[in-house]
Order: C-alpha cells, then structure tokens, then sequence
C-alpha cells in the first residue's frame, strides 16, 4: 500500500504547532513574519516527512502558478546568462521559478511561444526579446498580462522597462576614441528595429555633434542581426576605400567580433591600425587577443530589478507601469589606443595580431 502524502497538519503535530502556522512558515512570501525559530522548526519537521508542496493545490489557494516566463531572443548570446541569473537568484528568493524560452530571433517562433506559455498559466512575463513595434507587448497590455520588457523596450510606451542609458553609454564610447585623437570614427549600428539598435545609433550621432566631430568624417553601417556574422558583414563595407576609420564603435560586442574578424580580411591590425569599442562587457572579453575595450552594462542588476518589478505587478495589478535605466561605464582593454601619426599603408600586415 503506498504511503500517503504528508500534509500540513502531519507537520503541526510533529512541530507542535498550529496548522496556518505551518502554512505561513512554508511560504517564503509570509515566512517573515515568524521568527527565525519557529521557521527553522517546522521546516526541519517537513524535511523530517518528506513534505513536498503541491503546486496545483497552492495554485488554486492564491491563483498564481509562482511561475515567470523569461524570453530570450538569442540563448547563445553569452550577454544573457548572467541577466538570467539575477532573475533567477531574486524570483527564488520569493518562491517564484523562471521558465526559459528562446526566440532564436524568429518572429513566428516568438508568437507560437507566447501562446504556449499563456495557455499553461505563468502569472506574467520578462521579454529581453522585445522589439521597438511588438505585437507581444500590446496582447499583454490589452489583456493585463503582468510585464516587464528587459535590456529593451517599446516605443508606445505603457510597459515597465529595466534597461541601460544607451545615449550615455555610446556617448562614453566616442568620447574614449575622440580623447585618444580619433575623429575618423565609425558606427558599426545594431538592427534599427530593435531600440537598443536606434538609441546607440541616436547616442553615437549626439555625441558626435556635441564633441565637434566633422559629419564627412562619421560613418554608420547596419548591422541585421546582432551576430558575429552580421558585424563580419556590416563592417567589411567600412574599410573599402582610403578615407577608412581609424575607430569604430560597435553597437554590441558580438558586432564587434565581427569587426575584428573584417579588420583581419583586410590586413589591418587591432588597436595599430583601427581601435575597436564593443558594447555590454559580455563574459570572457578579456582573454581576446586584443581584449576588447566595451561599455559595460549592469546585468544582473538588470535581472534583479526586472523580477523584482514584476512580482510587485503581479501581486498588485492595479501598479502603473515603470521604467528603470541603469548607467553603464566603460571597461578599457587593449582594442583601443591612440591615433598613430605614421600611415596606416604601412602598418598593415597579413598576420593580424589577434584572433576573435
């Protein structure tokens, strides 16, 4: 005969106290209001049972699932895991879990994704995914769908954001190259769809202005993607003819391995020839031959604050939407350094002296 679940009246007994006390002691959002003894006591005792939560049970008490979808549009992106982590970390905390999906950048893949996660009941969503016009965000406001866009957001406005001072963050870039004698500077531009894409692109053209910089002396291309593969291509376009860059500022630093890997192409040398800037300070850019200098971006203080926010709207969804913008600041490496003098015909060389 198999045995019978524990329950929250088996724990009171063998803990020697009320049975909604057990209840509160076991719900990390009410646990505080115990002391810590009497947590730790009846916690001990359902760890004694073998007591395990059930989560269709809990669901009907309170109508949350306690589960949060989390969109991603590139899993392989290595920017995201840590924004993820401190999702994760701060949804624990209150006994909320995350479920993952990857868009892989495929509209169709996105829609067919929301459905799926609405209909198994997640009590609201973070999109790292969302695009400038995003048919996903206005289902979710016309229907209450507690939301919260992460590292983007959306030009109708009427969602809480958690995303980065990208104006400043470009600015901070152009600035570097303009204070190392630069003024032949490129933009190597993310997807214009995408608002991280247009603010870079905006902050890049302002600071440009503000610093004096000559318009004949700017050049932008477009990326579609943001991928190592797209910058490769995007970039090539800048070093076609002699009035070349002698820096470019790329909008994220997987475009900015794709320009190293044009800089290769060509013969041309990182920083001796063309100084490069990526964007957000993704993991492991330091062991890069040159290490690349980049604008670094908070990412687990975004995952925290974008959780955080979120459970307050799902816990009151009455809360009018918000938007929270961090300061980057840029992180100096060895892709950068000062105008040389001498031409740049003779520093070329057909062993570059890196490998992205």
């Amino acid at each position: 005969m198999a045995r019978s679940r524990p329950t929250l009246k088996d724990i009171a007994e063998r803990a020697g106290v009320h049975a909604s006390t057990v209840s509160r002691a076991l719900n990390p959002a009410t646990a505080h209001r115990l002391s810590a003894d009497v947590v730790a006591q009846i916690r001990d005792a359902a760890a004694a049972l073998g007591y395990r939560p059930h989560g269709a049970a809990a669901s009907l008490r309170t109508g949350l699932s306690r589960s949060v979808a989390v969109v991603l549009p590139d899993l392989t992106n290595p920017v995201f895991p840590p924004i993820v982590r401190g999702i994760e970390e701060t949804l624990a905390a209150s006994g909320f879990i995350a479920i993952l999906a990857n868009t892989g950048n495929d509209p169709d893949r996105y829609a067919a994704i929301f459905e799926r996660l609405m209909s198994r009941g997640t009590d609201g969503l973070i999109l790292a995914s969302a695009r400038r016009d995003d048919p996903i965000v206005d289902r979710c406001i016309a229907e209450s769908i507690p939301l919260v866009v992460i590292n983007r957001t959306v030009d109708r406005g009427g969602v809480s954001a958690v995303i980065n001072d990208d104006d400043r963050g470009a600015a901070l870039a152009v600035q570097h190259l303009c204070d190392l004698g630069h003024r032949r500077i490129a933009h190597l531009a993310g997807p214009q769809s995408l608002s991280t894409g247009h603010a870079r692109s905006r902050g890049f053209n302002r600071a440009a202005r503000s610093l004096g910089l000559a318009a004949a002396d700017l050049s932008t291309v477009f990326a579609d993607t943001y991928t190592r593969d797209a910058g490769h291509r995007a970039a090539k376009r800048l070093f076609r003819d002699a009035s070349q860059p002698t820096a470019v500022a790329c909008a994220n630093d997987l475009l900015a391995l794709g320009c190293y890997d044009a800089l290769r192409d060509v013969g041309l040398r990182c920083p001796e020839d063309v100084s490069v800037v990526g964007y957000n300070d993704m993991p492991f850019l330091d062991l890069l031959a040159p290490p690349l200098t980049t604008v670094r971006i908070q990412h687990e203080e975004m995952g925290r604050q974008a959780a955080r926010i979120l459970m307050q709207h799902v816990e009151k969804p009455a809360q009018q939407p918000f938007d929270v913008v961090l300061r980057p600041e840029l992180v100096t490496r060895g892709s950068t350094a000062s105008l040389r003098r001498s031409s740049q015909v003779e520093a070329r060389s057909t062993e570059p002296a890196f490998e992205a």
